[in-house]
């Protein structure tokens, strides 16, 4: 069952005397339970892509459904009752408020719910078990870790179930151990929550963690791999030829 249907995607940015298309009718679905990984070279709109998927921005034509509800008839505040209450995020830089404790950070999507005060510390208590930061419920943003921050924004961003998780490079900020542990921790929660993950990379190592990739070339689909049954070494590989193909994205910082 496809949880999420793109069609027809078209993004220009500017006027008539100056437009830029970045996206040009890009067709995308992805399944329920699907881990997924956007790439492409840098300015091919795969960031772009994922902010309109997201509906952090908005499309210039075409249509996104979610769970069955159409993105672009929304009004702005259905959107954001959307956001909450469907979509996960995480960010690159984290975006964890300092002032708040990682166990305040991690509950903040709840704290607008109606949700039980023991079930929502339970529902903390089993994430932050599986993610390995229970431990540091009560530290501060600036007492932990690149990699616990990653993994407490990743807690946040589980913690009111959401339909489709969107990662905007995660690993990006995190040394290879830090970004390796937070990867495996993605992929232990899509299998067993059956969690729907969207991510952009550039990171060929990180997407071999993924089921899916769509490579974005200059604003359009290019090609989908698959990784079956492979090994995520082998995976690793055809992730590097198909690179090789389209040119450049190995080379991306």
């Amino acid at each position: 069952m496809n949880i999420l249907e793109a069609t027809k995607l078209h993004k220009s940015y500017g006027n008539k005397a100056n437009r830029q298309e970045v996206l040009k009718s890009i067709d995308i679905n992805i399944k329920k339970g699907e881990f997924v990984s956007i790439m492409g070279a840098s300015g091919s709109g795969k960031t772009t892509l994922l902010n309109v998927l997201s509906t952090i921005d908005q499309i210039s034509q075409g249509n996104i459904t979610i769970n069955g509800s159409e993105m672009t008839t929304m009004k702005e505040k259905q959107l954001a009752e959307f956001r909450k209450n469907h979509l996960g995020f995480i960010f690159q830089e984290y975006n964890l408020l300092d002032t708040l404790t990682v166990k305040e950070n991690i509950l903040l999507p709840l704290s607008i719910t109606k949700m039980p005060k023991q079930v929502a510390e339970d529902k903390f208590k089993a994430l932050t078990q599986e993610l390995g930061i229970l431990d540091i419920a009560h530290k501060y943003p600036n007492e932990i870790s690149g990699g616990q921050k990653q993994r407490t924004s990743a807690a946040r961003a589980f913690i009111h179930e959401p339909s489709i998780i969107f990662a905007d490079e995660p690993t990006g900020a995190l040394d290879s151990k830090a970004a390796s542990d937070l990867l495996n921790k993605l992929s232990e929660l899509n299998r067993q929550r059956h969690a729907t993950i969207v991510m952009v990379t550039h990171d060929p190592t990180a997407a071999s963690y993924c089921d899916r990739i769509i490579f974005i070339k200059d604003g359009q689909v290019y090609t989908h791999l698959h990784k079956g049954e492979q090994s995520r070494r082998t995976f690793f590989e055809d992730i590097i030829k198909t690179q090789g193909v389209l040119g450049g994205v190995q080379h991306e910082h």
